[in-house]
């Protein structure tokens, strides 16, 4: 309990506490955690047998690391995810005034040592500094040198104190987590001075600022990300910069389609439930990722750029919030999402896809969006027919027939148009299309657009309706 912990450093010394370097207590917790058989990174998905296991050894190697990958492949989140190795809280020397949170039996900085050296063991209070707060995090871009290294403070020097005093500096973040983990997004983006600074940091563990040397060890895991288009650019991170970095992390996108919809259905946090609940078959979660995975290889995306999971998690969120704004309308009840909901991907589409110049050929980003839509839809429509046949699947559509689709048209629409469904449906697309009125009708315009993008059938669109027609 927090209320039985020493408070004085001769309670602390009674206590038995022993002081360890930061890299050796994560070292030491993950040991424990592995040991167990203990989930080391709850919620990363898809990272099992390849990133995790190469995190995993720079932590017994106690090395600083860098992640390395496109955008939205969570190395944020696995950074902020390495703190859980720390403590549960360490104890510092709760001296005013102090600059950094010192370790009690091995302070560094000059006002904590001369505090203890004057002082009875049992006058020196001791505080605890929590896991939540030993983890700092800093975007690359307009950080300066004093942000994360230090000043000389004027205000100081005003006061009379000696430019040559350790009392003058101000200190930046990374000194500030001394005893903690400090992280940098987007390294490439760190201004080159900045770098310089860095190199002491994690070679030596000591700090220059404007030429004054503060010669201590301090004790901190230093942690970057970066996109290799970036990193790997000449000139964007010095070489010696990268010569003292330990372990490269390198993160990647879902190797598997499922993985991919199991991470965009974890991280969408949209419930299903409540007064109007919303029922997905599994085919338009496929589809919804499947575009994601269209575009990560589409000639007219800047694939250097990548394409962000949280492209995924904001269509999902969008198809979802479409089918139940039909069911609170409608009184639908669950509402079930439509190829038709799709038209409203733009909107949480539009400015997360970064388009090729070269490849897209003067296309607009609608129409990239639409050509990306398009083949999801085709791909996933075409395993259906693999595993199931196209006849059985499209026996329900004689020559002839008209049919009008719309993300606001009533389910029972569709159930008027087709009293009856093929039995196969219900296997294929493992729903109760022959029961349910809502799940038919998502069923008819999954059909009716994987038949179009077969060019199949023909089709017309029109103040945000679509009329299919069977010739």
């Amino acid at each position: 309990m927090i209320g039985e912990r020493p408070k004085t450093l001769k309670e602390l010394r009674e206590s038995g506490w022993q002081s360890k370097l930061v890299k050796q207590e994560i070292q030491n917790n993950f040991v424990r955690r592995l040991a167990a058989g203990e989930e080391l990174f709850p919620g990363m998905l898809g990272y099992e047998d390849t990133v995790i296991p190469e995190i995993n050894l720079a932590l017994l190697s106690q090395h600083d690391m860098l992640f390395l990958g496109e955008k939205g492949q969570g190395k944020s989140r696995l950074m902020r995810a390495l703190a859980g190795f720390l403590d549960d809280a360490i104890p510092y020397l709760d001296v005013p005034g102090a600059p950094l949170h010192d370790d009690p039996y091995c302070p560094i900085s000059r006002i904590c040592r001369d505090f203890v050296a004057a002082h009875d063991e049992s006058d020196i209070p001791i505080a605890w500094w929590s896991r939540e707060d030993r983890y700092a995090e800093r975007l690359a871009p307009g950080t300066k040198f004093a942000d994360i290294i230090g000043e000389i403070d004027p205000a100081k020097l005003a006061g009379g104190v000696s430019m040559s005093a350790e009392e003058a500096l101000h200190f930046g973040l990374i000194p500030r987590m001394h005893r903690g983990i400090f992280a940098i997004n987007e390294l490439p983006e760190l201004d080159e001075l900045v770098q310089v600074g860095l190199f002491n940091i994690l070679e030596e563990r000591d700090v220059q600022i404007r030429g004054f040397p503060v010669r201590f060890d301090i004790d901190v895991l230093i942690l970057f990300s970066a996109n290799p288009s970036t990193y790997n650019r000449s000139g964007k991170v010095i070489p010696q910069l990268k010569d003292r970095i330990g372990s490269v992390i390198h993160t990647h996108y879902p190797r598997h389609r499922d993985v991919g919809i199991q991470i965009m259905e974890q991280e969408s946090g949209m419930g299903l439930e409540g007064e109007y609940p919303v029922s997905i078959p599994y085919f338009m979660r496929q589809i919804i990722e499947e575009i994601t995975i269209a575009a990560r290889r589409s000639k007219f995306i800047d694939q250097q750029s990548g394409v962000s999971a949280r492209f995924s998690i904001a269509n999902y969120r969008t198809m979802i919030a479409s089918a139940r704004h039909r069911g609170v309308l409608l009184n639908e009840r669950p509402a079930v999402p439509r190829i038709s909901d799709l038209g409203h991907l733009y909107a949480s589409s539009l400015g997360k896809l970064e388009l090729d110049m070269m490849g897209s050929h003067q296309m607009s980003e609608r129409q990239v969006l639409d050509a990306l839509v398009a083949e999801a839809i085709k791909t996933v429509f075409m395993e259906y027919v693999d595993r199931h046949g196209l006849e059985e699947i499209a026996k329900i559509f004689g020559k002839g027939v008209r049919l009008e689709v719309g993300d606001l048209l009533p389910s029972a629409a569709y159930a008027e148009v087709l009293q009856r469904v093929p039995p196969v449906w219900d296997k294929a697309f493992e729903v109760n299309a022959s029961k349910d009125v809502a799940v038919r009708a998502s069923c008819i315009e999954f059909v009716l657009a994987g038949l179009y993008a077969m060019d199949m059938i023909s089709r017309a669109q029109h103040f945000g309706k679509i009329t299919y027609e069977i010739q």
